[in-house]
């Protein structure tokens, strides 16, 4: 039941926004401030990363391309059909950033980003774009961008020498779009030229004859906006005939209006109606237009519209297409993510009930899929398994928990950033998903990631005094650009007259009020009790394995990036999901999938996510090919003769880049895997740390012996045999996050090199080792120092050999002296070709195949790894007593 309160729509439009903010209630315990203060921090990282890479690697370009990390530029890259219709070479990502910036904070970084618009950005490029997406990213970015700095400017403390220049650049945008509504009808072309405008030769566009519904109802807002900035009605007289057109030709039975429509005649080319995808924006601005401008036409078409909407598209929670002549003829079975908006409008609206239940089922289905399919069928499978990051799902989380205080919405808030981070993070931004099943990424980073999703999850943790201005003094556009409310008091021309007859707007066909949630939700448990049905009607329509009946499914699916070859439960896990790991005589491991061998068909989902984003990780890390490393013991009884080939990290120190290299006696963490705090800190402090390849990501073992006071890293394979003989060289990845804070120097050695480094310092104590990107010769070595007593001989006309080589020409150790597969000496060429192959962080190598033939696992030479160290050990020593003689000899 309902409390109402009549009143007729005031000129001042906070007044609907007022009512519906000041009856809220309190449901449920909400989160601590120290929580919600820490969900905002992190949203404020997850900004940055995207923020600084789109700056780093893609300014001025349109978009970042977050996997080849740059910058997307039209006509250079593959063209993408429509979606490229956004790019116009007008640094897209930058414009529609800049009022996200001071929301968050940043008031400098918006400083400077408004100075670099102004310095870099044309507006008159030979380019066709989509009048739409120009209209609510660019000249939408412009006036939010102004907005904010006005505000800051009169502050007093920001923007000081601002003089509008960002309004006339909206202006210019402005004017560029007008040609495109130079139809009979009012409606706008979907297209114009930038610098060419349509009709002349040169501007390849104006042959269009249809447009979508919210492409054409989606310009009031802004177009609005810069009449009243500027002064200049023209703008918004054209957005009003656009809209007054779309009402004209709704079908009047149904008051719902189709997809597409004929700009010429006005006739519905999709007839088809629904709130997602082809008329979302329409409704949305029919009701923000009424909240902006104070005009009572636009609250009165959007009850309409809205009472229609609940009658014949509205199966709570469902949200279903049907024909706008036959509306109780459903016209799909499936839903697209943009209809995720809606319940954020019904808050606006004032309806929370039916908000509540459609935003859980939209919920529900991101938790089965992490996020939002586009498209999803009526029984929550998938039906278009893209998601470009869209951010209309926050938007509604955000509305609903202003709305409702229930810290519920704080949870569903939180999930959204563990998804992001968890699935869509990449080391040069946030990707989007190219199969949420499959967690495939693709090379995309859309403006409206930072338009609009960093937006709505900031606000949604952020306390009060957190923000620098009042947002109820906003309204939201579409692209979540901030308008002021006190544009509906700025001049304007008079509105034209009201063609709709009295009859069709009686008073009781809509509603003038907002309701009483204090009534509405008189029991806190109310909104649970709307949601808990809804929960269960998905997990029945979609049901995942329970965990007590498939003991390690239920769980949060195993990710590429988190795998490890000897964790027991991860192999596990992968055999739940008919994934087979062959372990390959080189160190690496095979993964092969076999989905009929999975326990059920949502683990073989799982499976073929993990096998697709173990290819990505792989794909991604072979990118950056780097040369082999050196570990050379320059401690008695070796003196930097024996060199030991290892493989580097792609982060930490780059030994190439130093001159000197790092040098340092060896100690072995405790514990050995490194994936922990070390108990003997003091031990490791100032030495080269020596770690077991295993239970954890190597940046993680970094940064424990980093914290630990070493100043470099080695560590050894734990798979027995292992030798950079018979194995390509191991490149060691990050953890796919950023690794920049990893300082020291770390390689990698297989088995049996790192087991020679094992024996030597059990043998002797005391092994000093120089880590480095090749091996040196002895006199640089030891610069500057005593050399050893069985050196001095030899150092006769060295100088002279130093000029022309960098490695000791004259005292070959013998082939016998140690076995060549995994130890060289510093005579050996440097030149020489090495096979380089890059594995997955951990243990899991590129060599991954999707049901190949079967074939024989590959077997560990047995002979070699026989032999034992301690007789290696022998060996050596006594061709060092040869070798010895031999330098005595010269």
């Amino acid at each position: 039941m309902w409390t109402v309160l009549w009143f007729r729509p005031a000129t001042m439009s906070t007044l609907l926004l007022l009512l519906l903010l000041s009856n809220l209630c309190r449901l449920g315990q909400s989160m601590s401030r120290e929580e919600k203060l820490k969900l905002r921090n992190q949203v404020v990282e997850m900004f940055d990363h995207a923020y600084s890479n789109y700056m780093d690697h893609a300014y001025p370009a349109d978009e970042l391309m977050p996997l080849t990390c740059r910058g997307r530029v039209r006509g250079q890259e593959p063209s993408r059909g429509d979606v490229d219709d956004a790019l116009g070479k007008f640094s897209l990502t930058l414009i529609d950033t800049l009022d996200t910036l001071v929301l968050l904070n940043k008031t400098t970084e918006f400083e400077e980003a408004v100075r670099r618009v102004l310095r870099d950005v044309r507006l008159d490029n030979d380019i066709v774009v989509s009048v739409f997406e120009t209209n609510i990213r660019v000249l939408g970015g412009l006036l939010g961008g102004h907005s904010m700095a006005v505000m800051l400017k009169d502050t007093g403390y920001h923007m000081q020498w601002y003089q509008d220049e960002l309004l006339h650049m909206a202006k210019d945008v402005g004017l560029r779009l007008l040609p495109a509504f130079n139809t009979s009808s009012g409606l706008p072309y979907p297209r114009v030229n930038l610098k060419h405008g349509l009709r002349s030769p040169e501007s390849r566009t104006g042959t269009e004859t249809d447009t979508c519904t919210a492409c054409a109802g989606t310009i009031i807002l802004e177009f609005a906006a810069l009449s009243r900035f500027t002064g200049d009605p023209v703008f918004e007289v054209h957005a009003r005939r656009a809209l007054d057109f779309l009402w004209e030709k709704r079908q009047r039975n149904s008051n719902l209006v189709g997809t597409t429509i004929n700009i010429h005649s006005g006739e519905w080319v999709r007839r088809d109606s629904g709130v997602g995808a082809g008329i979302d924006s329409y409704y949305e601005y029919l009701l923000k237009a009424y909240i902006l401008l104070g005009d009572d036409l636009f609250l009165q078409r959007f009850n309409i519209h809205y009472a229609s909407i609940m009658k014949y598209i509205s199966q709570p929670p469902l949200l279903l297409d049907v024909h706008i002549h036959k509306p109780l003829l459903p016209a799909r079975t499936w839903m697209d993510s943009l209809l995720a908006f809606f319940p954020g409008l019904q808050v606006l609206k004032g309806d929370i009930r039916p908000a509540i239940e459609t935003h859980e089922m939209l919920y529900q289905v991101t938790k089965k899929h992490n996020f939002l399919p586009e498209a999803f069928t009526t029984d929550f499978r998938v039906h278009w398994a893209q998601h470009p990051l869209r951010p209309e799902f926050a938007e509604s989380t955000y509305f609903l928990y202003k709305a409702t205080k229930d810290p519920y919405y704080l949870e569903v808030g939180r999930t959204v950033l563990d998804n992001l981070n968890r699935f869509a993070r990449v080391p040069c931004g946030f990707a989007a998903m190219k199969d949420v099943r499959t967690g495939s990424h693709e090379d995309r980073m859309d403006s409206f990631f930072l338009a609009e999703m960093f937006k709505y999850l900031f606000l949604l943790f952020a306390e009060e005094e957190d923000l620098t201005f009042n947002v109820e003094d906003y309204i939201f556009t579409t692209e979540a650009h901030l308008l002021p409310l006190s544009l509906s008091t700025a001049p304007h021309a008079p509105s034209p007259a009201n063609a709709t007859s009295e009859e069709e707007l009686d008073d009781s066909n809509f509603d003038w009020t907002c309701p009483n949630t204090r009534l509405l939700f008189p029991d806190p448990a109310f909104p649970r009790n709307l949601r808990d049905p809804i929960r269960s009607a998905v997990d029945k329509s979609c049901p995942r394995p329970a965990i007590h009946r498939e003991p390690g499914m239920g769980r949060p699916p195993l990710r590429a990036q988190d795998f490890m070859a000897n964790n027991p439960d991860h192999l596990e896990l992968l055999r739940r999901m008919g994934v087979s790991l062959i372990h390959l005589k080189d160190g690496r491991v095979q993964l092969v999938q076999h989905a009929t061998q999975a326990v059920s068909a949502v683990a073989a989902e799982d499976g073929m996510r993990f096998m697709q984003e173990m290819m990505e990780l792989s794909s991604q890390q072979q990118k950056e090919q780097l040369p082999p490393r050196a570990v050379q013991i320059v401690s008695h009884p070796f003196f930097g003769r024996v060199v030991l080939t290892s493989g580097p990290a792609q982060f930490g120190t780059d030994l190439s880049k130093s001159i000197m290299g790092v040098r340092g006696f060896v100690t072995v963490a405790e514990p050995y895997s490194g994936c922990a705090e070390l108990s003997n800190a003091a031990f490791v402090q100032g030495r080269i740390a020596l770690l077991q390849r295993g239970q954890c990501m190597f940046a993680e073992k970094a940064r424990h012996i980093m914290k630990a006071g070493a100043i470099g890293g080695i560590v050894i394979d734990d798979n027995e045999g292992s030798s950079s003989d018979t194995a390509p060289l191991f490149q060691m990845a990050g953890d796919g996050r950023n690794t920049d804070d990893v300082t020291l120097p770390l390689l990698f050695l297989f088995y049996k090199e790192g087991n020679i480094l094992l024996e030597a310092l059990k043998e002797y104590r005391e092994v000093e080792v120089l880590l480095s990107d090749k091996a040196r010769d002895r006199a640089s070595i030891f610069k500057g120092e005593p050399l050893p007593g069985i050196l001095l001989e030899s150092r006769r006309d060295v100088q002279e050999e130093e000029e022309d080589c960098s490695t000791d020409q004259t005292s070959p150790v013998p082939a016998a002296t140690l076995d060549q597969s995994h130890v060289r000496t510093v005579e050996q060429d440097e030149s020489a070709p090495h096979n380089e192959e890059v594995t997955p962080e951990e243990d899991v190598g590129p060599a991954i195949k999707r049901n190949p033939e079967p074939e024989e696992e590959p077997e560990v030479d047995k002979d070699s790894s026989r032999k034992s160290v301690e007789a290696m050990m022998a060996d050596w020593r006594e061709d060092l007593e040869a070798f010895q003689q031999m330098e005595d000899e010269l």
